[in-house]
């Protein structure tokens, strides 16, 4: 009889303590804000397997477990009597509509936002810039429109900055300059216009893709510790000799804007570049040092379409690690240099020649069977044989090769 009590006195116990209303550990104005933004989705773009269909207010944000508020991280309450605050939202990319509502700038506490590969619209609330312990903001692939905020530099934490694929536009803030811990900037794929600002105190980037916007104007001055700098399809226009400097440089894309003068020996010669793509502008020569050799790392060379004139480049068959060139649709004369042909019989794999005013006949390597280089040298004033693949395409007419001082024989 007494265990029986005991055990009556246990489960009243246990029944009173379920019954009890969760005290909240998560600071009220953040759930709030969490509110906010779940109703700022459309409920139609939301899967029953997403992680905001696990979001449910009956819980504690910050005190669920298992399957419930995913994409949500919460700080360590110091002590009992300590909120818990969020510090990071990271969804999953399925295509949720909705926007970015201005309390999002309340949870100040917050580290990551990344709202990548969704659908939000709407303009980026200056609010974004009270986050000022944001280490990471990557919004990309969705459709938000109007401007960066003119405080960005605010977020001093930032080391990294993508809104590539929106519909943002104006112009690049120039107090970005501040973000001096940034490691990656992506604007990519939007409308931004005008000059970009000096981004020389960004001094720890190491990557920094504008491609794919209106940008214009000359070069900006450019931090020293980048290795990938990607500014295709824009309007900069000048010449490149200040690239030369960046010595840290692995991946070059300048294709598809209006730069001119010389592509300097000194941007072949950086001595950790692995692709070089300045095809599409207007250079008007290509400059190649006799120093090239195995130190160097370039594998890609990319001078399509351009103005290039004078003689093929000897001295790039000094380069070891070359293996794909394209220097199509340019203004070269003179023959092919007899150095190629150990090339497209040795390392090289891709060689474009095509469009250009070359005469004469073609390096005996050429001419041999069973080449695995693939390429084109169509639209030449060649001699150039039917049954070799590479000349398939016919060459110019006399007449254009006369005006360029050339002939097929």
């Amino acid at each position: 009889m007494a265990n029986q009590r005991v055990s009556l006195f246990l489960v009243a116990m246990l029944l009173t303590f379920i019954s009890r209303p969760a005290q909240s550990r998560t600071l009220e104005s953040d759930t709030e804000v969490l509110r906010a933004f779940r109703a700022s989705i459309d409920p139609n773009s939301v899967p029953p397997y997403s992680f905001i269909n696990s979001w449910d207010f009956r819980m504690d944000p910050c005190e669920s477990s298992g399957e419930i508020f995913l994409g949500i991280l919460c700080s360590t309450p110091v002590d009992n009597n300590s909120s818990t605050r969020v510090t990071a939202i990271d969804l999953d990319g399925i295509g949720y509509e909705g926007f970015l509502p201005s309390s999002i700038g309340n949870l100040t506490e917050m580290v990551i936002l990344n709202l990548s590969k969704n659908n939000f619209r709407g303009p980026l609330p200056g609010s974004i810039t009270n986050l000022r312990k944001l280490t990471s903001l990557s919004l990309s692939a969705n459709f938000f429109t109007g401007t960066l905020p003119a405080r960005i530099g605010q977020l001093k934490k930032l080391e990294t900055l993508d809104v590539s694929q929106n519909n943002l536009s104006g112009s690049i803030p120039a107090s970005i300059s501040g973000l001096r811990g940034l490691l990656r900037l992506s604007l990519s794929n939007n409308g931004f216009t005008r000059r970009v600002p000096s981004l020389n105190g960004l001094w720890q980037l190491n990557s920094l893709d504008l491609s794919n916007n209106r940008l214009y104007g000359n070069l900006p001055t450019l931090p020293g510790h980048l290795r990938t700098l990607q500014l295709s399809h824009n309007i900069f226009s000048g010449h490149i000799s200040s690239i030369s400097r960046l010595q840290n440089l692995r991946i070059l894309d300048l294709s598809s804007n209006r730069f001119s003068g010389a592509i300097s020996e000194g941007v072949l010669m950086l001595p950790n570049a692995v692709r070089v793509d300045v095809s599409y502008n207007r250079f008007s020569s290509l400059e190649v040092s006799s120093v090239l050799g195995s130190e160097m790392q370039l594998q890609e060379l990319r001078a399509n379409t351009n103005h290039l004139q004078g003689h093929l480049p000897v001295n790039l068959v000094s380069a070891k690690n070359l293996r794909t060139i394209n220097l199509a649709q340019n203004q070269f004369t003179g023959t092919i240099p007899r150095e190629y042909g150990a090339k497209v019989e040795g390392s090289w794999r891709t060689l474009f020649l095509d469009s250009n005013f070359l005469t004469g006949g073609l390096p005996q390597q050429f001419l041999r069977r069973g080449l695995r280089i693939s390429g084109s040298l169509a639209h030449n004033c060649l001699i150039c044989p039917i049954n070799v693949t590479m000349c398939h395409g016919g060459q110019r007419p006399d007449s254009e090769c006369v005006r360029q001082g050339g002939s097929y024989r």
